[in-house]
């Protein structure tokens, strides 16, 4: 039946990788099924059969999908259907895209299509990778035009020792998590996050990646050879060299002139009469191509930028190659928020705002890996005003979760433990200005709000980008790249970090991957460069977190319990730890380990309701002061609960430092009283002195001395429906 079936078979980091081809997905233009170790993930790429009219971009989309029968669930929404795809799938799908990007024919409309569905995962083999590795195979084979294949792994650090695909229980200890896709010959991408690792350890783990993916390569070359299909020819939607010429002839002293500034309005106000003017001369020579006379526009800036540049060292806004724009922060703009941090750099600017919360505001997560919960949350917003736009707001797309995700994995190292600062964060960049590097900007950003909240963070962090302009052998790198220098230009590589070393990297290309030199010369520039902000700009600024949190930040007190003592503190429905919020105007978090957290605006409710707790978990001691409530007046005493559960006996002898005659001369139901633990009898029934509490705390002195011994504790009232002779003892029932 499946005549064209192939498999294909071969070895990645020591577990088996197998392609199958020919049987799953037949329609699609290319397609297989990757097996890598116990991970499956199928792949169909398929290409439109004619251009998508009007558009200036290449349409591609890769979409990756976690199904939650690949590791056994169900999902938990109320359809129990996947809904749209969690941030880690987004981030995965943008993980396949950018290798991938620069490999098709930049002047091509047709819409492509790539679609990854993860149908078993084995924790120990990553379904990102199988997917890459899937996409290239797929594309490679089709009838696409697509100049690959690539290969992708995971590099790790573990021990001192550098590990391609590291299993989960690696990836758990590992110091970095470094992605790396390559071509035959070049690094096509690189995404990472890691622990302050030095620039060297980041760029052996490169290289080693990068060795790694050849032999992939090689193998993905020899399926195409066997069973690749011939590539389809395509309409090139590029204008004619003719109009280039002619547009160039025309404009390019207007275009020199209108991009010789640094302000980026003024660049846009010089050339849309350029625009008009070039309309105005060539339409009717190109009637049946007037759009392709923006392209030649756009053409002309970039020769522009790139030839200035290249040629005469010059960058558009007049800076040297290796000089950062104008730089300033402040923070504490927010007075009613936790934390507020605004980085400004030229006429980039991004404000971060921190909020703190309890445990219990960690996201939850109901995707394929093992992680439930994320303590620690990055957001980033884009409005269009941020570029001098009109458009509505629609929620966070694609671009805006992975900026978002990688301030994220930057910040994530120097996060202090739950157990140091036992807090969730979530961090909000609002992009309020962008002309290159917001991504990099909210991240310093960030620094500056966690540090303004009071989060003892382990190291300031800041980032940075350095940009590319290549031209057969010849490439020049600089540093802190604006919008013209991203757009025109051939690489955006980022990089964050601390003074000690590198937290996350990600690296944009145009062109189809880098060499060695380049990326060791971008790791040396941004290095040096987010020193200079550190030191220059944002520990001038905010030199250490401070000393304290905001009046308005949630406190927070910690405590460990005995794990069998947990039913008590929550009680039967919950109604103990629902009380104890209740009356203390806080939230307790308990953790199955025995873990309980409390937190409060107000720190005095913190500290009432953890003795409260300690009261409950915790036996209580002679000696021990508690405050408690009065639940019941008896003639010889009153009964006094210290918390929920726990009552003692206040004796009428021990109710003030002087005689008293009556028990309602001295407290009534309801009052709030200290109470000092004098005696724990045989039974467990607890004897309370309020004299001696009054006398201990507040250094009251007895009018008389009672400390004679007090009557011997009465037997409790009957309750109601007990029967009056089947309860004594040695009764026996009449027949």
């Amino acid at each position: 039946m499946f005549e064209n079936y192939k498999t294909f078979s071969t070895e990645l980091a020591g577990r088996p990788l197998v392609i199958e081809t020919g049987k799953m997905g037949q329609l699609a233009s290319g397609s297989c099924l990757v097996r890598y170790g116990e991970t499956a993930v199928f792949v169909a790429a398929t290409i439109s059969q004619k251009p998508r009219d009007g558009i200036d971009f290449f349409p591609l989309s890769v979409d990756f999908e976690e199904k939650l029968y690949s590791v056994g669930k169900i999902p938990g929404s109320f359809t129990r259907r996947e809904g749209r795809p969690t941030e880690k799938a987004i981030l995965a799908s943008r993980l396949i895209d950018r290798p991938i990007r620069p490999l098709f024919p930049k002047d091509m409309r047709n819409d492509v299509s790539v679609v990854c569905t993860v149908m078993s995962t084995d924790p120990d083999c990553s379904p990102e990778i199988a997917g890459m590795i899937g996409t290239s195979v797929a594309l490679s084979i089709s009838p696409i035009p697509w100049d690959g294949p690539i290969s992708g792994v995971v590099v790790g650090y573990v021990d001192g020792e550098i590990v391609i695909n590291p299993t989960a229980e690696q990836a758990a200890r590992s110091k970095m998590h470094v992605t790396v896709a390559s071509t035959a010959d070049l690094v096509a991408m690189i995404e990472a996050g890691a622990d302050q690792v030095s620039d060297q350890v980041m760029f052996d783990g490169i290289m080693a990646g990068h060795a790694e993916n050849q032999k992939i390569v090689a193998f993905i070359q020899d399926i195409q050879k066997e069973i690749g299909k011939e590539k389809i020819p395509f309409v090139s939607n590029d204008p004619s060299e003719e109009m280039f010429e002619d547009v160039k002839a025309f404009a390019i002293d207007k275009v020199k002139y209108a991009m010789d500034t640094d302000d980026k309005r003024i660049r846009d106000e010089r050339l849309a009469p350029v625009y008009e003017e070039v309309h105005a001369a060539f339409d009717e020579k190109y009637p049946e191509e007037t759009a392709k006379l923006d392209d030649c526009m756009y053409k002309l800036q970039k020769f522009v930028v790139r030839r200035w540049l290249l040629d005469e060292g010059k960058r558009v806004d007049g800076r040297s190659i290796d000089e950062i724009r104008p730089l300033a922060a402040e923070v504490g703009l927010l007075p009613r928020t936790h934390g507020s941090g605004l980085f400004t750099r030229g006429q980039t600017q991004v404000l971060t705002i921190a909020t703190l919360g309890s445990i219990r505001d960690s996201q939850i997560l109901d995707g394929i890996d093992d992680e439930e919960t994320k303590r620690y949350m990055h957001h980033y917003n884009f409005p269009s005003y941020s570029v001098g736009e009109t458009r509505p707001s629609r929620g966070p797309g694609r671009r805006e979760i992975g900026h978002g995700a990688l301030a994220e994995r930057a910040l994530l190292p120097v996060i202090p433990s739950e157990e140091e600062f036992p807090y969730s964060f979530r961090l909000v960049s609002e992009v309020l200005s962008s002309n290159g590097s917001t991504s990099q900007g909210s991240v310093c950003g960030s620094t500056l709000a966690l540090m303004d909240a009071g989060v003892p963070i382990k190291a300031p962090v800041a980032g940075i980008s350095c940009g590319l302009v290549t031209e057969g052998d010849r490439f020049m790198t600089m540093v802190d790249i604006q919008g013209v220098e991203d757009f025109f230009g051939d690489m955006d590589f980022k990089v964050a970090g601390t003074k000690e070393g590198i937290t996350a990297i990600q690296m944009d290309l145009k062109v189809h991957g880098l060499t060695p030199a380049i990326i060791k010369e971008a790791l040396e520039k941004t290095h040096k460069a987010r020193n200079y902000i550190l030191d220059e700009v944002m520990l001038k600024c905010i030199p250490a977190p401070r000393d304290h949190l905001s009046k308005y930040a949630p406190k927070m007190l910690t405590l460990k319990i005995d794990p069998e003592k947990i039913r008590e503190v929550i009680g039967s429905g919950g109604k103990v730890i629902q009380k104890i919020c209740a009356d203390c105007n806080c939230k307790i978090d308990v953790e199955d380990d025995g873990r309980v957290f409390v937190s409060a605006v107000d720190m005095n409710d913190c500290e009432r309701a953890m003795q409260i707790v300690k009261t409950i978990a915790m036996d209580p001691e002679i000696g021990a002061i508690y405050k408690g409530r009065v639940t019941r007046l008896m003639n010889f005493g009153a009964f006094v609960e210290i918390a929920p559960g726990k009552e003692g006996l206040v004796h009428i002898s021990k109710l003030d430092v002087k005689r008293t005659e009556k028990v309602e001369d001295v407290v009534q139901v309801g009052d709030e009283v200290i109470v000092k633990v004098v005696e724990i009898d045989d039974q467990g029934r607890l004897n309370l002195s309020r004299r001696d509490a009054l006398i201990e705390v507040e250094g009251l002195t007895p009018e008389n001395d009672l400390s004679e011994e007090p009557p011997r504790r009465p037997r409790p009232p009957r309750r109601e429906g007990d029967r009056r002779d089947g309860n004594r003892p040695g009764f026996r029932r009449r027949q």
